[in-house]
């Protein structure tokens, strides 16, 4: 799939297993997901994690087909009665689970590396909704799947990983960026979250494509010492496209960051700490 424009997508992870949800095993998609999009100076915008159930899965996959995302799918496109994924994107984009013939030549090949059968069984892994393309597995050679702009990866990091490298470096170059994410933000005593909760809805209406947020934090005793309730606030940027006036971004981010610093003097705030970061 070759994207037709500059714009960055909204990225989101889908990651299925009931080994996940069970703690059989720890998901590790997500830390690496971002660390692989960040150094492309790209961020995720949402994460998903469904256990190994049919109609939740196809559920998921129709509101995530509906959407303009860019999605890597990690999990359940094996063979084995336990794996849904395959059938539940046939049946979310209401097409049939059809062989497709590269997949069927990569399964052949791996069969006659290791001295394998080639059996109805393997061959059922190549099996994808009509219309698919392969995603090229340099670890065993038994391929993922893509429909559009979303793409079907195994849960074995060793394979997925590199293939969601590939899948990146082939068909979204054209969105990397120095930086994924610019966050700027600051430590504030002596106010409640209540309290700045009008100023923020404000700047939140003011600067739609900003993100402002606010994390609150209880007192807590930290060894010798008391850490003081406080506010973190901030706002950040992230995926700015070719499209955009990255410079004008940039501009409105530096104002909006000091018009929520004066507001939180304006409110009594006593701005212990502010931080500045670019991811």
């Amino acid at each position: 799939m070759a994207i037709a424009n500059q714009t960055v997508p909204d990225i989101g992870l889908i990651i299925i297993g009931d080994e996940i949800l069970s703690g059989k095993r720890e998901d590790r998609h997500f830390q690496q997901a971002k660390t692989v999009l960040a150094q492309r100076g790209m961020a995720l915008s949402w994460v998903q994690i469904l256990g190994d159930d049919p109609g939740r899965c196809e559920e998921a996959l129709r509101r995530s087909f509906a959407s303009k995302d860019l999605v890597f799918s990690f999990g359940g496109i094996g063979s084995t009665p336990d794996d849904h994924t395959r059938q539940a994107a046939a049946r979310a984009l209401g097409r049939p689970l059809v062989l497709h013939p590269e997949a069927r030549e990569c399964i052949a090949l791996r069969c006659q590396e290791s001295g394998q059968p080639l059996t109805a069984e393997r061959l059922r892994m190549g099996e994808f909704p009509e219309g698919s393309e392969i995603v090229p597995n340099p670890y065993n050679r038994i391929p993922g799947f893509s429909v559009g702009s979303h793409y079907f990866l195994p849960g074995f990091p060793i394979m997925a990983w590199p293939m969601m490298e590939w899948v990146l470096d082939h068909h979204y170059q054209a969105l990397f960026r120095s930086v994924a994410e610019v966050d700027r933000s600051m430590i504030v005593h002596e106010l409640f979250e209540a309290t700045v909760t009008p100023l923020l809805e404000e700047m939140t209406t003011a600067h739609p494509r900003l993100k402002i947020y606010s994390l609150p934090s209880a007192p807590v005793q930290s060894g010798e010492e008391r850490v003081r309730r406080h506010l973190e606030l901030g706002i950040k940027l992230n995926n700015v496209s070719a499209a955009e006036d990255s410079a004008r971004l940039m501009a409105e981010l530096d104002q909006a960051y000091q018009t929520l610093r004066q507001g939180v003097l304006a409110l009594g705030g006593e701005i212990a700490q502010e931080n500045q970061a670019q991811r």
